[in-house]
């Protein structure tokens, strides 16, 4: 009987796996065919429906190599925007989260209660107020409008304020009897071991600004300093969409991200079990 009910459930577990994976590979193998073979055999049965008759690599050629829209530039500045972000949201979120979780201040629990309620503001109620103030600001087609709105995370701060919560207050005063300062605890004592919690943050805020579309298509404006989003729709025009090249541009940033994932999925794992956040 236990057997049955164990092969059962990874029966089902292969199916669920099988169902999600199914449009990722059907991506990746459109992604080798042409143009005209794309959907071809899309309402068949047969094996082409994933495996292409004719393989060709012309549509990374076509992404890679274009003067029109220069990819791999696009690809950078991506990769230099959510660099930047990931890293200012895990320095200034830690300090904030490390002090409503450890430092005795007054008002605190209101103010905590108030960085918590902006949780439930949609992001597209403060597009035009964040648009307004980069346009004061004079930050509109530069990467600052990318870069400093998003070195706040509400979500981060609670994180891991759940994180650093545990951490005993003993281990805190021990280093603080050795001399050691506050600033010093933070980053000697601290910050050491709330890693799995920072790589987890630091993974959901780095894939969050890889996805972003909207708030860089509003403030961006010159074409090569755009992001990778914005770069896979301008394959998609009122002439029509090349959907032969959206599937490789789109295999092509997966690949970053997905690396990335694998390397540090234990880190991540470990960091969502432990700070309190079930899902």
């Amino acid at each position: 009987m236990k057997l049955t009910l164990r092969t059962l459930k990874y029966t089902l577990m292969l199916l669920l796996a099988a169902v999600s994976l199914l449009p990722i590979i059907w991506m990746v193998f459109g992604s080798f065919r042409p143009y005209q073979e794309l959907f071809k055999y899309s309402s068949s049965l047969s094996p082409h429906i994933l495996i292409p008759v004719e393989f060709t690599w012309k549509n990374y050629q076509n992404v890679i190599f274009s003067t029109r829209n220069p990819f791999l530039r696009f690809i950078g500045n991506t990769l230099w925007v959510a660099g930047a972000v990931t890293a200012a949201v895990l320095l200034i979120n830690s300090m904030a989260a490390f002090a409503f979780a450890k430092l005795r201040f007054r008002w605190k629990p209101a103010l905590f209660a108030l960085f918590m309620s902006a949780m439930i503001i949609p992001g597209e109620v403060t597009l035009v107020p964040n648009y307004l103030l980069m346009h004061d600001l004079g930050w509109l087609n530069s990467y600052k409008a990318l870069i400093i709105p998003s070195m706040l995370s509400v979500f981060g701060i609670f994180m891991l304020r759940q994180f650093f919560a545990e951490i005993p207050d003993e281990l805190l005063e021990a280093a603080r009897m050795d001399g050691a300062s506050l600033p010093r605890t933070f980053l000697s004592v601290v910050l050491p071991a709330a890693v799995p919690a920072l790589i987890t943050l630091g993974l959901m805020t780095f894939l969050g600004n890889w996805d972003s579309y909207l708030w860089p298509l509003i403030v961006i404006n010159d074409h090569k300093m755009q992001m990778i989003q914005v770069a896979i729709a301008a394959f998609s025009s009122t002439e029509g969409t090349d959907w032969s090249r959206i599937l490789a541009a789109n295999t092509i940033s997966t690949v970053p991200i997905l690396l990335l994932f694998l390397f540090l999925q234990r880190y991540y794992i470990q960091g969502i079990t432990m700070s309190g956040i079930k899902g």
